[in-house]
């Protein structure tokens, strides 16, 4: 029963949230300043052909009126149109206003389901990196608090979380790529395509999960039942696993779900400088060319994803702590 009424309440709440942002989104992209029928059609354009083009489009509409048609198509899953991209998958614009297959754009879920799986598995590698990272150096620094193996660790998340995204890829492509010839950096042909944008990312969120880590382990090995532990015979190997870090590694998942946006935004920077063709990249080549509908289903996509993750890390924090209670 607490399941059930835990997933219906995060359920609704997940709702309420979804809607805020697709109707921030929405009102926003609409109040600030530029008109994609100009820009799709060309600035030299003259006037009747733009306002043909917003008619077309849709924007010719008071915003309350659009979003109601939105929210409406919304809720039978449908996130409309690209204004932009052809169903061909090329984008149109300009002198080519007038081509004749300027009907036949792209579904915004179309294209989202194209590039969404390419931006999960940038997202699962970053966390294994991550993991790799974070957990050696957390456990050691939790285990020998005031030692050198918490300086480490303090020492590492420090230099991590000050390192800019951007200039950490492009010295990972430089070394790795252009002088080792070890991993492709630019596009996307195969998986190995993955391992640098994701190392960038795992070091990005890695300096969260050391310190999380850290401080929760050498919290944890202070409470009595650890201390006790040794006088009921247990050995200090399974201390460490089944208890210590049963209880720590609650923080580190609660962290993950928080974590969760950074990781998302950090997306769209490293996808960009290393072209990778997922959800990061296709929201930047959208907002450049002003298309609302795809903006506006990323965003709504995003949000979901988001909801879902941290009902799921709840879960799992609950089924490791029953005491906890959300």
């Amino acid at each position: 029963m607490f399941v059930l009424g835990f997933l219906a309440r995060r359920l609704l709440q997940g709702i309420v949230i979804i809607f805020l942002v697709s109707f921030l989104i929405f009102t926003l992209l609409r109040v600030v300043p530029g008109d994609p029928a100009r820009l799709i059609v060309g600035g030299m354009a003259p006037d009747e052909v733009v306002a043909e083009k917003a008619e077309e489009l849709g924007l010719n509409t008071p915003i309350p009126l659009q979003f109601v048609r939105y929210l409406g198509g919304l809720v039978q899953g449908d996130l409309g149109n690209s204004f932009i991209r052809p169903k061909s998958g090329a984008s149109f614009g300009g002198s080519a206003y007038d081509d004749p297959t300027r009907g036949e754009r792209a579904a915004v879920l179309d294209l989202i389901v194209d590039h969404l799986p390419l931006t999960l598995q940038l997202a699962a590698l970053a966390i294994v990196f991550c993991l790799i990272i974070s957990l050696p150096l957390g456990i050691a620094g939790g285990l020998n608090p005031g030692r050198w193996q918490d300086r480490l660790a303090f020492f590492s998340g420090s230099i991590f979380v000050s390192v800019p995204n951007f200039w950490l890829g492009i010295v990972l492509t430089l070394l790795f790529s252009v002088q080792l010839g070890w991993l492709p950096s630019i596009g996307y042909k195969g998986f190995i395509y993955t391992v640098l944008p994701a190392l960038v990312l795992a070091i990005e969120i890695a300096p969260f999960v050391i310190r999380t880590l850290t401080v929760s382990l050498t919290q944890v090995m202070q409470e009595e039942f650890i201390t006790i532990a040794p006088i009921r015979g247990l050995p200090a190997w399974r201390i460490v696993t089944a208890h210590a870090l049963r209880n720590a590694s609650v923080p580190v998942m609660n962290l993950f779900g928080i974590q969760l946006g950074t990781l998302l935004g950090g997306v769209l920077v490293v996808e960009y400088i290393f072209d990778y063709p997922g959800l990061g990249l296709l929201t930047i080549n959208a907002v450049l060319q002003r298309d609302f509908p795809l903006i506006q289903g990323i965003a709504i996509c995003i949000s979901a994803i988001f909801v879902l993750i941290n009902i799921v890390v709840d879960l799992a924090a609950t089924a490791v702590d029953p005491r906890l209670e959300y």
